[in-house]
């Protein structure tokens, strides 16, 4: 699986388009949008799809190439170019995943409703998750980041407190995801858009974890011991 995923270069155009769908998130998104068929007719190469269809294969190749994203944060950096990172590489990224992973999973659990090992009411937790994700998004650029920006002020703390709640509230929902899905493994004869979305989760899961770890534990305590600080000398009344 994690042929696509580690290659540093681009992906292989003579690999199925099916191998591809389920080895790299977020190339069911592009495969749909050309009218590329990843389930069952994915056993045809990448070059031969394109060609079939007329479409540029370099193109095409780009595209997917660009689909795979680092996971390792800046070595170093101000907390503005911090804040830049998590919200190119993961907010972003999360608008981008999560109403592909509901159109799968709805068509997952139409298709396969009387397979026992359906995920159901995967669809409606993915909905619920990213309706309180693009809140929590929202409420992190609007409001907290460039407050962190700015340098940060003796009252951040009670923003950040909120966030880390929510974060927590996130880790639960993963939970819920890996309880539907059986930890996200595809069952025996599983189709490949089947596969695609556990593996899909699986990134998103992965990208999740990543992204609230930056924030809780490299982002956030940059700034609750200064406002600690400033909060004492301001007369809070600890000791």
């Amino acid at each position: 699986m994690n042929a696509i995923l580690n290659a540093p270069a681009t992906v292989d155009p003579a690999m199925a388009i099916g191998q591809i769908a389920v080895e790299l998130p977020g190339a069911t998104a592009v495969f749909r949008r050309l009218k590329l068929d990843f389930c069952c007719g994915g056993q045809v190469s990448l070059r031969q799809s394109a060609a079939e269809k007329g479409l540029d294969l370099q193109a095409l190749v780009d595209e997917l190439s660009a689909l795979q994203r680092p996971d390792s944060a800046p070595d170093a950096g101000t907390p503005a170019e911090l804040v830049g990172h998590i919200v190119s590489r993961y907010h972003e990224v999360h608008r981008e995943q999560l109403p592909e992973l509901i159109r799968m999973a709805r068509r997952v659990e139409a298709v396969h409703r009387a397979n026992p090992d359906v995920p159901a009411g995967l669809a409606d937790a993915l909905e619920a998750m990213h309706e309180e994700l693009l809140m929590h998004m929202h409420k992190e650029e609007a409001i907290l980041f460039p407050m962190l920006q700015r340098g940060g002020n003796p009252f951040v703390t009670q923003p950040i407190g909120m966030m880390r709640a929510e974060h927590t509230d996130h880790g639960e929902a993963l939970e819920h995801l890996a309880r539907l899905t059986g930890d996200m493994i595809p069952p025996p004869g599983a189709c490949n858009t089947w596969r695609a979305l556990y593996g899909g989760l699986a990134q998103f899961a992965d990208d999740l974890v990543n992204h609230i770890h930056l924030e809780n534990n490299v982002l956030f305590p940059q700034f609750e011991p200064a406002a600690a600080e400033q909060g004492c000398g301001s007369g809070c009344g600890c000791s």
